[in-house]
């Protein structure tokens, strides 16, 4: 990792670390949700900014993830740190299952086939009553707060959300950065240049899809143990699309794109239901997607690196002139 990498990751861990002194029940809320969905948004980075293998199913991996973690802890009780990288290993084992015939496809059809991954994944939620209850969800999950004295539940599970969080915004800042990252840059600008190169292309696919699965499992996991409930509404398609959004927005070839993405559309998101019903009376919730749909198109069309690739050009100019005005001063 570079040197701003590590001050960053720095600045964040203490940010997290006092946040609740000072923050409310409901902004500790928004951190928590903007790690969960981080963690899974990162993985997308990885799959769709490197590797430019497109998924619209990764909410079926992030529902594995928290109904193995859920149904393991509750029907064998057995404890969180047991059951989450279980949930993990689930996921990256369905996805590497399927990624072998899936990842034969390009473009637009392999975007469809991830799909209907998405799709059948909640029929089976529905439908297999016996293993996870349908439609009606189960409770009882237990909760993955850490014991600390005079702090809320919601201080207490941000830090172990946070925990790891940064852990794997820090391994995937280093892959990106190791011979597996080079070598998925490459397969993103050209996969016939990769296998000519020597680079077996369907491997490393195979390889961080599961990886990218592993993380939607982890961070659903610890979802379910935030939530204590669990029901098949929530791991639908449209969950999908917002962790798609989510990269795009931040910056789908940046993995720091993914936390900013995450925050972002999850302050947006409480922005909106807090705004609508009193700007628009009778607003559905259905204008939430056409509002970010239409943020999507804006992203893409002006300026495609995200908020990251704002961020990193805002810097780029500022840097210099700062070093120009500190040279003199020590001089």
């Amino acid at each position: 990792m570079t040197r701003r990498d590590l001050i960053l990751l720095g600045a964040v861990a203490a940010a997290i670390l006092v946040a609740p002194v000072f923050a409310s029940g409901y902004v500790l809320g928004i951190l928590v949700t903007t790690g969960l969905y981080g963690i899974a948004t990162i993985g997308l980075v990885l799959l769709v900014g490197l590797a430019k293998q497109v998924s619209l199913g990764h909410a079926a991996f992030y529902g594995l993830g928290a109904y193995v973690s859920g149904l393991l802890g509750t029907r064998l009780g057995l404890h969180p740190l047991v059951t989450i990288p279980l949930a993990a290993a689930a996921a990256g084992a369905v996805a590497y299952l399927v990624g072998r015939p899936v990842l034969r496809l390009r473009g637009h059809y392999l975007a469809m086939a991830t799909l209907g991954l998405g799709v059948v994944f909640q029929v089976i939620l529905n439908e297999w009553v016996d293993v996870s209850r349908g439609p009606s969800g189960f409770s009882g999950i237990a909760s993955i707060a850490v014991p600390i004295p005079g702090m809320t539940r919601d201080g207490r599970t941000l830090y172990v959300i946070w925990a790891v969080a940064l852990a794997i915004l820090a391994l995937s800042l280093w892959l990106v950065r190791s011979r597996a990252g080079r070598a998925l840059r490459a397969i993103g600008d050209s996969e016939i240049a990769s296998e000519l190169l020597g680079i077996g292309t369907a491997t490393w696919k195979l390889r961080v899809f599961a990886l990218s699965a592993a993380y939607a499992g982890i961070a659903g996991a610890l979802y379910a143990h935030y939530v204590t409930f669990l029901s098949p509404q929530p791991f639908g398609f449209v969950f999908s699309l917002e962790l798609l959004v989510m990269a795009v927005v931040g910056g789908i070839a940046s993995v720091w794109g993914g936390m900013i993405g995450a925050f972002t559309i999850v302050v947006l998101t409480e922005v909106l239901r807090r705004s609508l019903p009193s700007s628009l009376p009778g607003a559905s919730g259905e204008l939430e997607l056409v509002l970010f749909g239409a943020a999507l198109i804006a992203m893409v069309v002006v300026w495609p690196t995200g908020l990251a690739g704002i961020a990193a050009s805002i810097g780029a100019r500022v840097t210099p002139r700062l070093r120009r005005a500190i040279r003199p001063a020590h001089g």
